[in-house]
């Protein structure tokens, strides 16, 4: 009998978790104006009360202009999808914050991943004036093939679909460029999102003869596509927590070539795969085997845990550092509002431990403003750094590259960086949850001035040697920048 009752509890949890997801699962389903509303009410209160940079390069009269215009375009209801890019995506981006922007709840993501949408079938790689076919999802388009140069997509030039959908993407001031890479990642999904669905799409084109064509082609379907289930499964599939070694090859990585010339370490971020002994082998192999040249590549890397980038860089700067000069957050707790926030209690107690409020009213994070790190005397590294950068490099390893940007023996090579070189938001970056439609905005809390910045321009970090993607390096799947680097180092070997 208790077996019996057992099964039946089991049955009911299970029916429950189903109806869940598939409740959960209604792209389709719509909210009421009145609770979308009531959502936005509780995220701009939260925006002003604890945002620290809410007014960095937005001036006040300017951001309440733009609070009052989105909710004002709240005036029937909205799927969650809509909400998310008509309403708090171009709210969000006009506070020119990288690390603040909207989510869908957990289980809606995944069974959205689960059930392909249709699309626009072409993936390129965007910069500024290009855009360079790298994927058809139509395979029996024998036009369009990788590397074919796009002009325009239903009249749209590159400028005009960039200066469009970057007006629903953050970034860190006006450092666009991470723009470009997600958009070159991922521009099925936000042409979608942005500029809507067509049945066909007008694509002008480069022909082999240099001449502009135009060719018409069909919406992708995904859900007839095999090759599409495939990615989903891939995408869905559990990983094994026994191959914890070959996840942090994804986080980090150090090789060296055979002739010990020079070494690479790639950091994927500053996350994970206990990198303060990862780095403590690498620089011991790199004294061990007098290997003069050092490339650190985190053109992908989007931050992480501070002290991981400060461990970092005690064995590449010469001199003694901090972290900031500046760290502020806007109130010492969340008080009522915890309720909204992710770990809410949590986030309240390390803001109420942590920072303390300082003779201008505001209240700082004293550890990061005044604590001084020294260089590492064993195994600090003495020979040429190259540091290849990018638009995803972000947050922590925004503060890497700042900090051994000008010393004489660091290079900063590749594309602006998508962190702000005068400083951004971050350390704690707690979700909050709108309490209707369970929609998700990430809060930074602390707002960061980098030590011994420069001006509050709203760029990001500048490489010293800028290496721009080229077409003919997109079309044969070369990396320019690494290409680049190598090129740099064999030419010093053969003066030497």
């Amino acid at each position: 009998m208790r077996q019996f009752f057992f099964s039946i509890l089991l049955l009911l949890v299970i029916c429950s978790n189903t109806s869940c997801s598939k409740k959960l699962y209604t792209p389709s389903r719509k909210f009421a104006a009145d609770n979308l509303r009531k959502d936005y009410i509780i995220l701009r209160e939260l925006l002003e009360k604890f945002h620290p940079a809410l007014y960095w390069y937005t001036p006040k009269d300017s951001m309440d202009y733009f609070f009052d215009r989105y909710y004002n375009s709240i005036t029937d209801s909205m799927t969650r999808q809509q909400f998310g890019f008509s309403v708090i995506a171009p709210l969000t981006e006009k506070i020119r914050c990288g690390h603040t922007s909207f989510s869908y709840p957990s289980a809606y993501s995944r069974q959205i991943r689960e059930h392909p949408h249709l699309s626009i079938p072409l993936y390129m790689k965007i910069w500024p004036d290009t855009m360079v076919l790298t994927l058809n999802l139509n395979k029996k388009d024998s036009i369009l093939k990788p590397g074919t140069i796009i002009t325009r997509i239903n009249g749209m030039s590159e400028k005009q679909l960039t200066d469009t959908m970057f007006r629903f993407m953050p970034s860190d001031g006006y450092s666009e460029n991470v723009n470009y890479i997600r958009l070159s990642g991922a521009f099925p999904y936000y042409h979608r999102n942005i500029i809507g669905l067509s049945s066909t799409y007008k694509v002008q084109y480069i022909d082999s003869a240099g001449i502009e064509q135009t060719t018409m082609i069909p919406v992708y379907d995904p859900s007839t596509d095999s090759i599409s289930k495939r990615i989903v499964q891939a995408r869905t599939r559990q990983v094994d927590p026994k191959h914890k070694p070959q996840k942090w090859e994804n986080i980090r990585s150090f090789t060296r070539d055979t002739a010990n010339q020079y070494a690479v370490m790639t950091l994927n971020s500053f996350t994970g795969g206990r990198l303060p002994s990862f780095f403590k082998r690498s620089f011991r192999q790199l004294r061990k085997n007098k290997i003069p040249n050092l490339i650190i590549d985190i053109r992908n890397n989007g931050g992480g845990n501070v002290s991981n980038y400060t461990a970092l860089t005690k064995y590449v700067r010469d001199t003694d550092f901090k972290v900031c000069d500046t760290m502020i957050t806007n109130t010492n707790g969340l008080g009522k509002h915890k309720k909204y926030f992710k770990e809410g209690l949590l986030n309240s107690l390390i803001l109420l431990f942590v920072s303390k409020k300082g003779d201008d009213g505001e209240y700082h994070f004293r550890y990061w403003e005044k604590h001084t790190f020294h260089p590492r005397i064993k195994n600090h590294y003495k020979g040429q750094v190259y540091v290849l950068i990018s638009g995803p490099t972000f947050s922590a390893s925004t503060l890497f590259a700042h900090a051994v940007k000008g010393q004489q023996n660091v290079t900063l090579l590749g594309e602006e960086a998508g962190g702000g070189a005068y400083g951004n938001s971050g350390i704690r970056i707690p979700d909050v949850v709108l309490p209707y439609t369970k929609m998700k905005v990430r809060l930074p809390l602390f707002r960061i001035v980098q030590y011994q910045h420069g001006a509050k321009d709203g760029r990001g970090v500048m490489p010293d040697v800028f290496i721009l993607p080229t077409v003919e390096n997109i079309r044969n799947n070369v990396d320019g920048k690494m290409k680049k680097v190598l090129e740099i180092i064999n030419n010093n070997i053969n003066r030497q």
